[in-house]
């Protein structure tokens, strides 16, 4: 029964992993997977990583001919 109790213990735990913060400024890392095709523009030209993370929104540049500084997906409340 012990082992069973410490299972369940630790999938909550790792349930709740989701709800970290990143290097974003009060978001989950899973808000920021966004498809480059449904990303809404955040920034302005030139904006750097960290004016956007400090707007609340999402950067990354590594897909050329899209918004890098994004608006995160909303996220509902964390679920265990």
């Amino acid at each position: 029964m012990e082992t069973r109790a410490l299972w369940l213990l630790l999938l909550v735990l790792a349930a709740g992993t989701s709800c970290v913060a990143s290097d974003y400024i009060g978001l989950s890392p899973s808000q920021c997977v966004v498809p480059a095709k449904d990303r809404v523009d955040c920034g302005y030209p030139r904006v750097t990583k960290e004016e956007c993370n400090n707007r609340g929104c999402c950067f990354d540049s590594s897909i050329p001919q899209v918004p890098w500084c994004f608006k995160p997906l909303q996220e509902t409340e964390c679920t265990f």
